[in-house]
């Protein structure tokens, strides 16, 4: 009989195909193994919170504040005050939502706002919003290209950019992880139209792409380049344009892609580019034609949060503050965090059952972060991915990391 300690043995893998007579046969499988994964810690996937992602978050609903190091919150925007207020308004003069797609009668003035606000900020001529940053990557890569073109993409690009690379019908090719050389013979052995796809921060170890290599190689076969600043818009460059104006490569870059839901503190995604780029998009981009205009309540929060990331660039050195004195704080105890140049801080534990035990411990003693394994990384690639916001207190930060690396010790993961 299989007990909770086997658990361990299959992962969502398993569970993907099934080779039954039936369609469902395979709910049957994956319940069993569900019922004995969810006592051995799985559930940790998908724990509710019971308060707003702050730096402090309440897991139950009676139970102390833990240090939240989990939230996407970089510059703390989601809880301000005039944020807030600003969402309150727009619910009381639009209502819940939009109740339309975009192209019927989902369009409200906010809507237009919020465009032109990011298209300023930006520094584009245009920008086009979608529901969420999973739908703007899926929107925009299969308007753009489909079968008969290629798409170049890092083999560690989201699933959001995979996918949207699979519904065009275009060839899609992948060169190492942040590896112009690579990058390069892609390129020298395609030919017809091209589009490389690359993300200025990637999600899942805080590593940098090379931009300034990237675009002058798109430039010299003739690719389009498309990045992805879901992690890095409003928080890299001295304007908080992104990973494009950290390298100025802003007028190199064909298709700016980012988030809502970071940041900004908000849900949404965007593309900017060229006005014509944003016209053609707007009836080509299925993702957004075919689904419901974001909630007025959250784009009128967003247009405030616009303002205050232009109007506070404090917010983003309060941040790059709190990032040098969290990873100087896990570093100098030992804690692995691999190549990460920005807020998002992998701590590495390559453990893909321990983690859970550790994840467990971490929130005991205080500290709420996420266990990420694998299909999320690779098999026994399983890790914390620290996320440091601007309104985080440097106190706090250090605190957390002498219990992180004192939990660590404790399993065997650190000396």
């Amino acid at each position: 009989m299989r007990t909770s300690e086997d658990w361990h043995r299959r992962d969502l893998s398993h569970f993907r195909r099934t080779t039954g007579a039936d369609l469902f046969d395979v709910h049957e499988h994956f319940a069993d193994w569900l019922s004995t994964a969810r006592p051995g810690g799985y559930h940790l996937y998908e724990a509710a919170a019971h308060s707003a992602p702050s730096t402090s978050i309440r897991m139950s609903a009676h139970g102390d504040a833990l240090i939240n190091l989990a939230s996407y919150n970089y510059l703390g925007l989601s809880v301000r005050p005039e944020v807030r207020a600003a969402a309150a308004r727009a619910l009381e003069t639009y209502g819940l939502g939009a109740a339309g797609s975009p192209h019927l009668s989902g369009l409200l003035a906010v809507h237009e706002e919020l465009a032109e606000a990011i298209a300023a900020f930006k520094a584009v001529e245009s920008v086009l919003l979608f529901p969420t940053g999973y739908s703007a990557n899926v929107g925009t890569i299969s308007a753009l290209v489909g079968p008969g073109d290629v798409v170049i993409t890092d083999i560690l690009a989201h699933a959001s950019i995979l996918d949207g690379c699979a519904m065009s019908g275009a060839t899609t090719r992948l060169f190492r992880h942040n590896d112009c050389e690579s990058l390069e013979k892609k390129l020298a052995g395609t030919t017809g139209r091209v589009l490389v796809v690359v993300e200025g921060v990637y999600s899942m170890d805080g590593d940098v792409a090379p931009l300034d290599d990237i675009a002058a190689l798109c430039r010299r076969y003739g690719a389009r380049l498309m990045v992805d600043e879901a992690h890095s818009a409003f928080v890299f460059g001295e304007h908080g344009r992104g990973v494009v104006e950290h390298f100025g490569v802003e007028d190199q870059v064909d298709i700016h892609l980012g988030t809502l839901s970071k940041s900004l503190g908000g849900m949404g995604g965007y593309v900017g580019g060229t006005r014509q780029l944003i016209d053609y998009l707007r009836p080509y981009s299925r993702s957004q034609v075919f689904s419901c205009a974001l909630a007025p309540a959250v784009v009128g929060g967003l247009v405030e949060a616009v303002r205050i990331a232009r109007d506070e660039p404090q917010l983003r050195a309060k941040l790059w503050a709190n990032v040098h004195t969290m990873r100087e704080a896990l570093v100098s105890r030992g804690v692995d965090v691999g190549d990460s140049a920005s807020q998002v801080i992998p701590i590495m534990v390559r453990d893909d059952v321990g983690i859970f035990p550790i994840t467990e411990e971490l929130m005991a003693e205080g500290v709420f972060l996420n266990p990420v394994r694998y299909p999320a990384v690779k098999r026994n690639q399983s890790r914390f991915r620290v996320s440091v916001s601007a309104a985080h207190h440097p106190d706090e930060l250090v605190r957390s990391a002498e219990i992180i690396a004192t939990v660590l010790a404790r399993h065997g993961v650190i000396a």
